[in-house]
């Protein structure tokens, strides 16, 4: 697949919230996933598609997702970049907060091989 192709893919993927199928469908075995910083019990870069999987369903089974809008994918070379607003309810603290920020996506041999994620400045 091209890197448009993989990008409209996850576009799709995501709006439908099927986050776990654009994983299994589109991520590089060697998948490195970078965030702005650690969050609970999990460093800010992870490795291999098994880290970065459980990265995801935790975030899945750990909020309520109540809104999500997906934007892109923008284009260019080897990368793409996809704009994720999210409204969700942490399920422990039960607080409510909406995300903004891009993912910056590297593909290599037709699957993704990098995700960078950065947040909306405030």
């Amino acid at each position: 697949m091209t890197t448009e192709e993989v990008g409209k893919k996850l576009v799709d993927s995501c709006r439908n919230r099927e986050w776990m199928k654009a994983i299994d469908s589109l991520y590089g075995k060697d998948i490195v996933s970078v965030e702005p910083r650690a969050m609970e019990n999990m460093p800010a870069e992870m490795h291999g598609f098994d880290q970065v999987k459980g990265k995801t369903q935790w975030f899945v089974d750990n909020h309520e997702i109540h809104d999500s809008k997906v934007s892109g994918p923008f284009v260019a070379g080897d990368k793409f970049v996809v704009r994720f607003d999210i409204d969700v309810t942490e399920k422990a603290s039960k607080e409510r907060m909406k995300m903004s920020e891009v993912g910056i996506y590297t593909v290599k041999d037709g699957k993704v091989s990098r995700e960078e994620f950065l947040p909306l400045a405030g």
